[in-house]
């Protein structure tokens, strides 16, 4: 049974290659696993909410996404939220293309009566990629210091937006950003 949805952003295979070194890394150290055994594919999430109607946005998402461009974007730093939850993430460097992106998003969907959680209003939105979640608190410092050897930064470019159920994560569609020309 699904305890949510999420719109996430989805990044060139290069850039996702790089998410995912960090992922192996931790995994073979034995410091995090879940996000590999989960099936997750690296993101961005943009919007959460345990009562989106996936039929319902799919018009409203991929309209969205053919009417904007791939974005280009840099991680630049790894970062923790102050939880118990004890994830570690990679964060990009903001860029005004990147939140507007995110707020263009939150007025469509409001539009169509979607709730937009104070966790993803423009205003509080904090953009992050997962690289590590449930890391033991014995451990935090030395899975910082081996993200923090990851050559930070990397940069490549956003190139898809989907939506996911979870848990388990299955993706459920996603869509190219820009002009699909139709076949």
């Amino acid at each position: 049974m699904s305890q949510g949805y999420a719109i996430e952003l989805y990044f060139d295979p290069a850039l996702e290659n790089q998410v995912l070194k960090a992922w192996n890394v931790l995994a073979r150290r034995q410091i995090s696993t879940q996000l590999i055994e989960m099936e997750s594919r690296p993101h961005i999430r943009l919007l959460s909410n345990s009562q989106l109607d996936p039929p319902k946005l799919q018009n409203v998402v991929k309209t969205f996404a053919s009417r904007q461009e791939p974005l280009p974007l840099t991680f630049s730093s790894v970062g923790s939220f102050p939880s118990d939850a004890n994830v570690l993430f990679l964060s990009p460097t903001p860029s005004v293309s990147l939140l507007q992106f995110q707020l263009q998003l939150c007025d469509a969907l409001k539009k169509e009566g979607v709730e937009i959680g104070e966790e993803y209003r423009p205003d509080f939105w904090v953009p992050h990629c997962s690289v590590a979640q449930d890391v033991p608190r014995n451990r935090l410092a030395e899975a910082f210091c081996i993200l923090r050897d990851l050559k930070l930064p990397v940069s490549g470019y956003v190139m898809d937006v989907g939506l996911v159920e979870f848990s388990p994560v299955r993706e459920l569609y996603s869509f190219p950003l820009g002009n699909v020309s139709e076949a």
